[in-house]
């Protein structure tokens, strides 16, 4: 049964997504969120285009034009009119791989926020640990040290000095400037 033509637009655009991941895949071996947004721009300096274009067109908001996808094609090292073909998609292409999206972030690092919650959270304990950052980072490690000690059968781990704690006084104001720059959970939609 023979297929559509597939739009030239999406072709490129397919396209571009798979010249991104060759920039990741050459750049990083594991990429985690961050890097990726840092990738993101720096393929976009690449292709010598502002990254919010870059990103236009990975929403599909815009669309690479002709002069745009030779420009790809010349700073990426590929073919005249690379651009334009499908690679890996066409019907009876064996082993070929499928048009790739980049990785939602969730998808490259499990440490990343799911939700307002969890942002809630990590923007806490970032704030604390900016403000103070011995303290916080003795603080923490004890906390976590704590949850994270193992079975009483396994050999103790070697002990550090506490760090010296804060007067309460001085503890309770760090958290109340804290919690002023962090903005209230919305409720949960029903």
């Amino acid at each position: 049964m023979p297929h559509a033509p597939r739009d030239v637009a999406q072709i490129r655009l397919d396209n571009a997504l798979r010249l991104f991941d060759e920039f990741v895949a050459a750049t990083v071996k594991h990429p985690d969120a961050a890097a990726l947004r840092g990738l993101e721009r720096r393929f976009a300096e690449r292709l010598q285009i502002q990254p919010s274009y870059w990103s236009q067109i990975k929403s599909r908001s815009r669309q690479i034009g002709e002069r745009l996808a030779r420009q790809f094609e010349q700073l990426c090292h590929k073919p005249a009119f690379w651009m334009d073909q499908d690679h890996g998609t066409a019907p009876g292409a064996l082993n070929a791989p499928a048009p790739s999206t980049a990785p939602s972030p969730a998808d490259l690092s499990p440490s990343v926020p799911q939700d307002d919650d969890e942002r809630f959270i990590v923007g806490l304990v970032l704030t604390y640990y900016r403000r103070h950052p011995l303290r916080a980072r003795g603080r923490l490690l004890d906390l976590l040290g704590e949850v994270l000690t193992p079975a009483p059968d396994a050999a103790p781990a070697p002990q550090r000095a506490p760090a010296p704690a804060p007067s309460p006084q001085a503890e309770k104001s760090a958290w109340a400037e804290v919690a002023m720059r962090v903005a209230p959970l919305k409720g949960k939609k029903r």
